[in-house]
């Protein structure tokens, strides 16, 4: 069952699209929408982070940090995000570090993945939103909808 509103989120140190060192901790009094999904190149996967590249310049005014995770490797990320020109960082969770504290894993067919789940998570480093049904092609937009 995935991490709930008011929960602290947990903090994390992992690698992203380039090698950068990221934590949570980095972005202590920003919001930050941290999106877990399953694979880089697949069909909703890139839809959903197409729709977060499209709205990017809106979450950048509002002051909002977007990171995308998911279990895919540096390389992997990279070609994804060059593919798509991807603006923001996607965190390599290779081990499931990141997935397993949000509590997002699922498996299918000995697979492990991150489930598309989403939180919203406050300067104070509170969830204060849980997306846990998420329609790929519009999730960014409706995310600013709901926050305004």
């Amino acid at each position: 069952m995935p991490l709930s509103v008011g929960d602290t989120a947990p903090n994390f140190t992992v690698k992203d699209t380039n090698g950068n060192t990221v934590s949570l901790s980095d972005f202590a009094g920003k919001t930050v929408v941290l999106y877990f999904y399953p694979k880089d190149d697949t069909p909703g996967c890139t839809k959903e982070a197409c729709n977060f590249r499209d709205n990017y310049t809106e979450y950048l005014s509002k002051g909002i940090t977007v990171l995308g995770v998911s279990m895919d490797d540096e390389a992997s990320h990279q070609a994804f995000t060059q593919k798509f020109s991807l603006p923001f960082p996607l965190l390599a969770d290779v081990d499931g570090a990141i997935t397993k504290a949000y509590d997002v894993e699922g498996e299918m067919n000995g697979m492990r993945y991150a489930r598309r789940i989403t939180y919203v998570i406050d300067g104070n480093g509170k969830i204060s939103q849980v997306y846990t049904t998420v329609k790929a092609d519009t999730h960014a937009a409706d995310i600013l909808a709901e926050i305004g």
